[in-house]
């Protein structure tokens, strides 16, 4: 089976290193007073005040960093592989509605439903691939025993 889009298993590492390299970002920029733009409401002045800049930047980052993650190559990449892949694509999308509709009805700040649709799929998708990576390696373990 061809995998034509996906990033090479290298790639990995580099997205868990900006995935890493957000968090303390947005904790320095929240204790520092560039709080996100979504939190102030309409934009002071220009659209790309140093607050704007500040989001992009490290939602850009955020983002990158879960996409190059979810969409790299496994060392060994198999049919077995693809249907984990796509099944967990599947789970990634339902829970992406759903939070979607549950925040649409719940929410009233659409800033924050836009930054929860960016990163709940992939986020999402990354933890229920792995689990299933990790509990079939885990059953495979156990058959050898």
């Amino acid at each position: 089976m061809k995998n034509h889009f996906l990033f090479p298993y290298w790639c990995r590492y580099i997205g868990w290193g900006s995935i890493i390299a957000h968090v303390p970002l947005a904790i320095l920029g929240k204790a520092h007073g560039i709080n996100s733009v979504l939190d102030h409401g309409p934009v002071n002045e220009t659209l790309f005040n140093g607050e704007h800049l500040f989001f992009i930047c490290t939602t850009l980052l955020m983002s990158a960093g879960l996409f190059l993650v979810a969409f790299a190559r496994e060392k060994i990449e198999d049919e077995q592989i693809w249907q984990i892949r796509l099944n967990s694509l599947r789970w990634a999308i339902y829970i992406n509605y759903i939070v979607l509709i549950a925040s649409l009805v719940l929410i009233n700040d659409t800033g924050h439903i836009l930054e929860l649709n960016l990163w709940v799929p992939l986020a999402f998708f990354i933890i229920r691939f792995r689990w299933v990576i990790f509990k079939l390696n885990h059953s495979i373990k156990e058959d050898t025993k």
